[in-house]
């Protein structure tokens, strides 16, 4: 069977599974699967850090993070693809992986999910401990000599996260069934390896909601210009590099030698 005709069935084949599907399904859905996904990643990684046992330093966040990342994105994977993060949609956008359509709506997904989950962090923990956390927000950066490296960690790690979503769960020849697992650990070496110069956040949504719950700004921003600029490079690194001919822009074909 040739190339053709293999994607002329593979395209037949998506049809009719969304011609079955209500406007619902196709549009809603994915955005609700995100909304519940990343609240609950982030009341887990907010508490992570508010309820922090003594001696543990980064080591229980980067697990509490690590894992719950790995069971949102299991859950919601069918669904949505299991972003959790603006700068994963924008990567998946770019690289061909979502609707360009519906990126503003998972956008407004996540960032309600994650004041939701911050949120129910705030309420389950007790005043002395929220405050000396702040709540969850990311408070590595204190001086304006740090906003350089703290900006090119987040861009470097994001990078390598969004990287391993597209990779694993987007790309076809390097697509896997552990895609979860390896997005999940990925978070988890992001954290252990970075959490000292950024707070290795990687998630505009994740920086988002606990700074609105406890009212912290500083070097905010530092959290959506890194991890976003992340994303746009991962996705042209897959249009162009890496991503298979159906990603790829460019040298699709074999060139045949004359």
């Amino acid at each position: 069977m040739s190339t053709l005709s293999v994607g002329k069935a593979d395209c037949e084949k998506a049809e009719k599974f969304n011609a079955g599907r209500s406007r619902y399904d196709k549009y809603v859905l994915p955005c609700v699967a995100e909304f519940f996904g990343t609240g609950l990643f982030i009341f887990t990684g907010c508490a992570s850090l508010i309820e922090n046992s003594p001696g543990t330093g980064r080591l229980q966040p980067a697990v509490a993070h690590g894992v719950a990342l790995s069971i949102s994105v299991a859950i919601a994977a069918g669904v949505s693809g299991g972003h959790m993060n603006p700068a994963v949609s924008l990567g998946a956008a770019i690289s061909g992986g979502l609707n360009v359509f519906l990126l503003i709506p998972y956008w407004a997904a996540q960032f309600c999910g994650g004041l939701v989950g911050a949120g129910l962090a705030r309420a389950i923990s007790s005043h002395a401990n929220y405050v000396n956390a702040t709540g969850g927000a990311f408070t590595s950066i204190k001086t304006g000599d740090q906003v350089a490296g703290a900006l090119l960690a987040e861009i470097v790690m994001t990078f390598y996260l969004v990287l391993t979503v597209c990779m694993s769960a987007i790309n076809k020849p390097s697509k896997t069934p552990l895609a979860p697992f390896c997005i999940g650990l990925t978070l988890t070496v992001g954290i252990l390896g970075g959490g000292g110069v950024s707070g290795a956040c990687l998630n505009p949504a994740r920086a988002f909601g606990p700074a609105v719950v406890a009212n912290y700004w500083a070097y905010h921003w530092v959290y959506w210009v890194g991890p976003l600029i992340a994303a746009v490079m991962v996705g042209l690194v897959l249009r162009f590099l890496l991503g298979d001919p159906g990603i790829r822009l460019i040298m699709k074909k074999e060139e045949t030698l004359a």
